[in-house]
């Protein structure tokens, strides 16, 4: 999958990942490959990434929204 973080000032993260978790308004949720398209509003809390190569990495955010559409995951964050 491959997924961008993008803020209104730049761009955050680029690259292929095997696992998001991701903090939605409803409660947190996962994204795996090939998961279902999906458009969801976050709230303010962490971007749980695991890479390709296994390694986590987190991101804060302010809130934003999530779009999944076939295998490719575009965050839009207030803040990160």
């Amino acid at each position: 999958m491959f997924l961008e973080i993008i803020t209104p000032d730049k761009k955050v993260y680029s690259g292929e990942v095997d696992a998001v978790k991701l903090p939605g308004a409803d409660g947190s949720f996962g994204v795996l490959k090939n998961h279902a398209p999906i458009i969801a509003t976050l709230k303010k809390g962490t971007v749980k990434i695991t890479d390709t190569k296994k390694h986590i990495e987190n991101f804060e955010i302010n809130g934003g929204v999530v779009e999944v559409l076939k295998n490719k995951i575009i965050v839009l964050a207030e803040n990160a």
